[in-house]
């Protein structure tokens, strides 16, 4: 279940740039999970309430990542996901002149429910059926 809260200049994304943005952050994790498990949460911060060394900054974006379905296996797959998340990032930071940084918390997986439900383990039946009706069910873990 990532939860991806991104912190940027009041007015840097329209209604349109947000859903785009997370569309394409639900297709990175899209083909691994549930879709309905991706959050988006887009967060003005004004001019004056973002320092950086002591120093107001307007052009910067911070983005907080929560991952709780999955963990990574390896530093060499946190490291191809992170090039990865930077690719869907350029667009919408990057390629319009910000600064950005982005860190990932993992959570451990029994910590977790949705809509009281426990979810499914990774690779179980449960799991592919979540994905295909992309929706949580009274079914748990196998």
């Amino acid at each position: 279940m990532p939860l991806w809260k991104v912190y940027h200049p009041v007015g840097a994304y329209t209604r349109e740039d947000k859903q785009a943005f997370s569309a394409q952050v639900s297709d990175l994790y899209g083909r691994i999970m549930p879709r309905f498990y991706v959050g988006v949460v887009f967060q003005e911060v004004d001019e004056d309430s973002f320092f950086i060394g002591g120093e107001a900054r307007s052009n910067f974006v911070r983005i907080w990542i929560d991952h709780i379905a999955r963990a990574f296996p390896s530093p060499e797959a946190a490291i191809s996901f992170v090039d990865r998340a930077n690719e869907v990032i350029a667009p919408w930071v990057k390629d319009r002149g910000w600064d950005w940084e982005f860190h990932i918390d993992e959570t451990p997986f029994e910590a977790w429910s949705i809509q009281g439900h426990f979810p499914p383990r990774q690779g179980t039946e449960d799991e592919r059926r979540w994905m295909e009706e992309n929706r949580a069910s009274p079914r748990t873990h196998a």
